[in-house]
């Protein structure tokens, strides 16, 4: 047994299909196939169902892929362990990042990373809150930027920035004030993300969703994918909905006249990098930290905004 097997299995179980998996370890099918097959010899087990497609695991071989994993990771930490004390910043950081943050600071990030550190290799995956939790656990993320606080016991958050939440109104709906009473509206008249965004989750909170879920009277249901259809959806028919202030900042001027402060109240999210609790490469750690930072505007940084958070 050696660990380049042991990358190979776990290869293969990420991708279920082994001329992907081989792909992804730069070696050929037929070297990737025989070197599982004697793993499985050597611990006689059989670690993968070949007649399923996709592939997938027995039962003993998810057992040996998830020791392989841990594995894994105890061995590439110690070549970070030393990295780390030679103040050493480069190589790649793989960072996931939630949909609702990706469109409108990922570009930012891109540029800041080749003016700040050149040599770190930022690879960005946009990913949902709970598979960016899985891949980190997994150790196929190295972390994550996200809403939170998540408060999970495997993952260390640590506070980038605060938006404000603000209201995106239809021009032709009753929503003519400059600020949004929310004990006033009629909830069935906000359009939601669907329910895999956490931003659907604050945006419940905000609207006190929870204690006045009534019937919905709307004959249409509909929970958009993203922001902007969210945006398209009040532009063209009613209502209104919730949307982060990077979102509201890159509006154009004419949709910057349907933007609306809420009525006595400051609501905020929490923007969070997030890496594993045993993650060691802190000089990288804090390099992609300050790339996220410099990506930002100044104001959203303000710690004391930190007191209008909105829970997930």
């Amino acid at each position: 047994m050696n660990i380049q097997q042991l990358e190979y299995i776990v290869a293969v179980d990420n991708r279920r299909h082994f001329a992907k998996a081989a792909e992804a370890c730069h070696v050929s099918q037929p070297t990737l196939s025989m070197m599982i097959q004697k793993l499985e010899e050597e611990l006689d087990v059989i670690l993968f169902d070949r007649s399923k497609h996709p592939v997938e695991p027995t039962i003993i071989g998810n057992r040996v892929i998830e020791q392989a994993r841990i594995s894994l990771r105890s061995f590439n930490r110690i070549k970070e362990i030393v990295d780390n004390e030679r103040e050493t910043v480069k190589g790649a950081f793989t960072l996931g990042v939630i949909p609702t943050i990706a469109p409108y600071l990922v570009p930012e990030l891109l540029r800041k990373r080749q003016t700040l550190f050149s040599e770190v290799e930022l690879i960005l995956k946009e990913y949902p809150t709970r598979r960016i939790v899985e891949e980190i656990s997994a150790g196929t993320l190295d972390g994550g930027l996200l809403a939170g606080p998540l408060r999970h016991p495997e993952i260390v958050e640590h506070p980038i920035y605060y938006e404000q939440f603000y209201a995106y109104v239809s021009k032709e709906d009753v929503y003519k004030d400059k600020e949004i009473d929310l004990d006033c509206i009629d909830i069935n008249q906000v359009w939601l993300l669907e329910n895999v965004h956490c931003l659907r989750g604050q945006i419940e909170r905000l609207c006190r969703m929870k204690k006045q879920s009534g019937e919905n009277n709307s004959s249409v249901r509909y929970e958009a994918g993203s922001i902007d259809t969210l945006i398209n959806i009040v532009d063209c028919n009613y209502g209104m909905t919730v949307i982060p202030e990077m979102s509201a900042m890159g509006l154009s001027e004419d949709r910057q006249g349907n933007l609306r402060k809420f009525k006595n109240l400051t609501a905020v999210r929490e923007v969070s990098l997030v890496v594993g609790k045993e993650y060691v490469r802190k000089n990288m750690l804090n390099a992609v930290a300050e790339i996220i930072r410099q990506s930002v505007p100044k104001p959203m940084m303000d710690a004391s905004l930190k007191e209008y958070l909105v829970e997930l």
